[in-house]
């Protein structure tokens, strides 16, 4: 009998520490809507910044508040939301496409320094937070203090992911849908070697993390780029459109059947 109400016990703390998770299970779904919102992050900043007019500066403060009030709420959530969640991950994507064209547009940084600068950013962000927590899972982001490591790695990853899309689709001249095979190409490599080699999952997570930025931001610039410019022509305004609809889709239909959620809680 005590042997059971330990076992019961720790049952339960496990279910308990389960329902504080603040992100989703990593799943096809998950990968799917997040190179949605990578294609989505740059094409809106783009339909602000140019089609409705409003210039890179106040896009970027514009997007910014919006960003942070919606990441105050995320934080707040006591568990995983995809609405919430999701939304967040919309709004980063914007705001680091923006942190990237600001400084390359508006302080003319060159993209070879742009993507060193945040590939360097990125790595300091994880040595700090692993030094802090031992780990950078993302299973275990159960506190604040996680949770604000997790969203400003993160916050890099797109901004990293932004200039070495940029970097590759136009300093290097490869165009658009060359770089969206590159990066698929390495995405398929880390896979190979995630499932294949089994390597380490943390280390291979991030890897596909930072390479679906490019590669959404590649495949959107593709598609709503003038055919002139190396795209197809179909505008921000009907490409943010498609992909924001195929993300509200998605996300009604993961919160109806929890399939990104631990089962336990």
């Amino acid at each position: 009998m005590p042997r059971m109400t330990v076992t019961s016990e720790r049952h339960g703390a496990g279910t308990a520490r389960a329902a504080l998770s603040k992100v989703p299970q990593v799943t096809l779904y998950f990968w799917i809507i997040k190179v949605l919102c990578t294609t989505v992050g740059e094409t809106a900043a783009d339909l602000l910044n140019d089609n409705v007019g409003l210039g890179l500066t106040a896009t970027t403060l514009l997007m910014t508040a919006l960003f942070v009030v919606v990441l105050v709420v995320q934080f707040l959530v006591r568990r995983y939301v995809p609405v919430v969640y999701w939304l967040t991950v919309v709004l980063i994507s914007v705001v680091g496409t923006l942190i990237t064209d600001n400084l390359t547009d508006n302080l003319g940084v060159s993209l070879v320094l742009t993507t060193a600068v945040f590939a360097v950013a990125l790595a300091a962000t994880f040595a700090v937070w692993y030094a802090v927590e031992r780990t950078l899972s993302i299973h275990s982001i159960r506190t604040v203090r996680r949770e604000a490591f997790y969203w400003l790695a993160i916050l890099f990853t797109f901004a990293l992911g932004t200039a070495a899309g940029d970097l590759t689709a136009e300093r290097l001249d490869l165009g658009y849908w060359v770089s969206a095979v590159l990066f698929a190409g390495l995405i398929a490599v880390v896979a190979v070697a995630r499932y294949g080699a089994r390597a380490n999952a943390v280390v291979t997570f991030w890897i596909a993390y930072v390479l679906t930025r490019p590669l959404g931001a590649s495949l959107g610039d593709f598609l709503s780029q003038p055919r002139h410019g190396g795209g197809l022509g179909l505008g921000t305004v009907a490409t943010s459109g498609v992909f924001l609809g195929a993300i509200l889709l998605l996300v009604a239909y993961l919160t109806l059947s929890r399939r990104d959620q631990d089962r336990t809680t």
